[in-house]
């Protein structure tokens, strides 16, 4: 199960823990990647996408058809 947006394509960076004494340890920052059901009134179907806080406010501002045909665009869906 990865990590990644299936809308936008977001997924985890790689970063550093700084101490207070400027020790560096990597660390790994992931995606806010939540599991939502939308109803796609097109199909008539309820599709399951796993996607970033980021893409539901996407979704919420111009709708997920419009949403899946801009990440089919980009190339994030099949």
């Amino acid at each position: 199960m990865s990590r990644v947006c299936e809308l936008t394509g977001k997924k985890a960076m790689v970063g550093n823990n700084v101490s207070h004494a400027m020790n560096k340890t990597k660390r790994k920052f992931d995606a806010n990647l939540i599991k939502k059901r939308f109803y796609i009134p097109e199909e008539d179907k309820w599709v399951t996408l796993k996607v970033s806080t980021a893409a539901l406010k996407t979704i919420n501002r111009i709708g997920i058809s419009a949403a899946i045909k801009q990440a089919k665009a980009k190339g994030y869906l099949k």
